[in-house]
């Protein structure tokens, strides 16, 4: 886990200069330090420093260790630092920081890439930027008379001693994209989270947080879908683009890599990387050879001008395409017949694997910074970046990006534009009759969606968190039997999770409370449809961060172009009908693959048969049911009065009868739990200070229940 750290004090507290991470770089010294955390690559750290009277100055890589205390607190001297992979050029860098001197910053997150911004204006201010998604999120907390941050809410629990908020736990289980049940906390009691797309500006120890981004307001403007195409294609590439020029070599993995086991989507981020020309990797250091040595070059016969030792220039480097076995067909076979690919199909390995055994303990795993899904398939996953690149690209994000949410379909009814519902609904009649639906359920499922998005379109905001509140309280929940009915079901200002029934009635009461706290606040100006979309997008990159810590190796970077700024800014501007449009994700696709020169793709492209997504779940969950069935026989998740736990083990020994079919959402809902228990246990599990060194040893309170 790779991570920033550092405080802001109005006044430097004694014995601040013994506290420090374990295993730090530091960036800016003095009393208000910023570090680097983790395997950093040197040419992921970029420093610029502007000092009055001076041209900016652009650095790559750590400072060295020669930098004085005093550097960082200069009058009028402009710092700027940006991590990750950004494909920003130094003059690019320089004129963003002189910009952002007068107070802009927005600019700072509009280069291609991934990375995180700190900016300092003098010696007491600091401003910390979030991206748009919601993978790189920046926390802040209370500490020292200031306040302390990092891109990490663990670090900054160990400093200060946080204990869990079980509280918030509960938020996660019973309404995970509900912004009202989980407001701006963390899994740790008092360590707060910036919103995706919002700012942590500090000044003289205070914290405060607005947004950089604003919220689209009103109802959608009508918009042209050719030029946000394009826009959308120039994002792509060059997001693809700095990351495949910048990748760098290691001896223990190829070079670069591509994940095929997305769909549509990342076969056309292994197509664009295809396409773009590899530096030579800078050759490994060895005896030089001496070329003074060899035989006299007359030029007389063809070729003795040629040095020995010295080869012509070799072809282009390939890319390791890595395909698990059930998604080898459809867009991955297209895509692995391209020349430069590489193709690895893989033997499936299935989730819940480390559990198989029951009487084995728990595995240790990686301690990741939130509970998340990925923890019950870090093995799955993790056996395909083992065989990946250094530089392992995927299209993971890319439905949530593009794909149009059931729930815009009040956004149109909203905006007057009600015929425009027609094609979506046509289109889920279609789906109904493709899963052998009966007759009546073709009549009943346009009518249930259409009800359902005039319904939102007039719903109140504070009507409709109450109502839901209400739910959660009495344990009303819609069993969707058809595509028809889930899509009606997303049509709501507030949806329970997969995991809410079978939560304890006091872990339900206490997120219903959260929601009735803010139906009384006001009513949000961004319309329900996109307001939905984009919680959900924050909540599966919350998820890809999650993965992120779990299984990704050590000195491996794995990449989601799909997720950066300037491509999310991008689908923004698509137009609300083309994304309900039935296959818009693909009908995208492949007009981003039209505008980069790739129009040779196959007519059937994005209309294979999907593999069953959630056969390799069910599957693993009944290998795993003993394994099961021991981590619930005493879970933490019942101590702390989180869950129902009669009712857990009646789903678990449902989901894993083999004769049974389980409802829909059982498997999602078991895995939350699952990995959220699991994730208990290896918090708990840890020594304090594992973070830090110079901490006193607090007193470690026990896990309360949800107030």
């Amino acid at each position: 886990m790779r991570w920033l750290t550092g405080w802001c004090a109005s006044t430097p507290a004694p014995g601040l200069g013994t506290v420090h991470p374990l295993a730090a770089v530091v960036l800016w010294p003095g009393p208000n330090p910023l570090w680097a955390v983790g395997d950093w690559r040197p040419d992921e750290i970029r420093l610029v420093t502007l000092r009055p009277g001076a041209p900016a100055a652009v650095t790559t890589g750590p400072p060295g260790p020669d930098l004085p205390d005093q550097a960082s607190d200069q009058p009028g001297t402009v710092r700027l630092a940006v991590l990750g992979r950004c494909g920003a050029s130094d003059p690019e860098l320089a004129a963003g920081l002189a910009t952002a001197r007068g107070g802009a910053v927005r600019h700072l997150t509009t280069w291609p890439g991934s990375y995180t911004v700190v900016l300092r204006t003098g010696p007491r201010s600091t401003v910390l930027l979030t991206d748009l998604a919601g993978v790189l999120p920046v926390f802040h907390t209370p500490w020292a008379g200031g306040t302390a941050y990092a891109t990490a809410a663990l670090p900054l629990a160990d400093l200060v001693g946080a204990p869990l908020d079980t509280g918030h736990l509960a938020a996660r289980l019973a309404c995970p994209e509900s912004p009202e049940a989980l407001g701006t906390g963390s899994p740790y009691l008092g360590v707060q989270r910036v919103p995706p797309g919002h700012l942590l500006g500090l000044r003289n120890g205070r914290a405060h947080v607005s947004e950089y981004e604003p919220e689209r307001t009103g109802a959608p403007a009508p918009r042209e879908e050719a030029p946000a195409v394009r826009e959308l294609t120039r994002a792509l590439l060059e997001s693809v683009r700095c990351r495949v020029r910048a990748s760098t070599g290691d001896s223990d993995r190829p070079r670069l890599g591509v994940d095929l086991s997305y769909g549509t989507a990342s076969a056309t981020v292994a197509l664009l990387a295809a396409a773009v020309p590899i530096a030579p990797a800078a050759p490994e250091p060895g005896p030089a050879q001496d070329d003074t040595a060899s035989a006299p070059r007359t030029g007389a016969v063809k070729g003795s001008w040629a040095r020995p030792g010295r080869t012509g220039p070799s072809g282009p480097e390939t890319l390791t395409a890595v395909t698990v076995r059930e998604a080898a067909e459809g867009p991955a076979a297209t895509v692995a017949e391209l020349p430069r690919l590489r193709h690895l199909v893989l033997p499936s390995t299935l989730p819940y694997a480390e559990l198989a055994d029951p009487g084995a303990e728990l595995p240790a795993g990686p301690l990741t910074d939130e509970p998340g899904t990925a923890l019950v398939a870090a093995a799955r996953i993790g056996g395909r970046l083992s065989a990946g690149g250094a530089d392992h690209l995927t299209g993971y994000g890319a439905r949530q990006v593009l794909d149009g949410h059931p729930a815009r379909l009040a956004d149109l009814v909203r905006a007057g534009r009600t015929r425009r519902l027609t094609a979506p609904v046509v289109a889920l009649a279609g789906a109904e009759r493709a899963a052998d639906g009966g007759a009546f359920d073709l009549l009943r499922t346009p009518l249930t969606v259409w009800r359902a998005a005039h319904r939102l379109a007039r719903a109140r905001y504070a009507e409709a968190l109450d109502d839901a509140a209400v739910r959660l309280t009495v344990r009303h929940s819609i069993a969707a039997r058809s595509l028809g009915e889930a899509s009606a079901a997303e049509l709501a200002w507030c949806m329970p999770g997969p995991a809410a029934r079978w939560l304890s009635d006091d872990a339900l009461s206490a997120v219903a409370l959260r929601l009735r706290l803010a139906a009384r606040g006001p009513e949000p100006v961004e319309p329900p449809g996109a307001r939905r979309a984009r919680y959900a997008l924050h909540r599966h990159a919350a998820e890809y961060r999650t993965l992120l810590h779990a299984a990704e190796q050590r000195g491996q970077r794995l990449h989601a172009p799909f997720l950066d700024n300037q491509v999310v800014r991008a689908a923004r501007m698509l137009p609300a009908e083309t994304r309900l449009q039935p296959g818009a994700r693909h009908a995208l696709l492949r007009a981003v693959l039209t505008g980069a020169s790739r129009a040779d793709l196959p007519p059937d492209w994005g209309r294979a048969v999907r593999p069953d997504r959630q056969g390799p779940d069910r599957d693993g969950l009944r290998l795993a049911a003993d394994g099961l069935a021991e981590l619930f026989r005493a879970p933490l998740l019942a101590e702390a009065g989180l869950i129902d736990l009669p009712a857990v083990r009646a789903a678990l020994a449902e989901a894993a009868d083999p004769a049974g079919d389980p409802p829909p959402g059982t498997l999602a809902g078991l895995a939350e739990l699952v990995s959220t228990e699991l994730w208990l246990r290896r918090i708990l599990a840890r020594r304090h200070g594992s973070c830090w060194t110079g901490l006193p040893a607090p007193v470690r309170p026990a896990l309360a229940r949800p107030a």
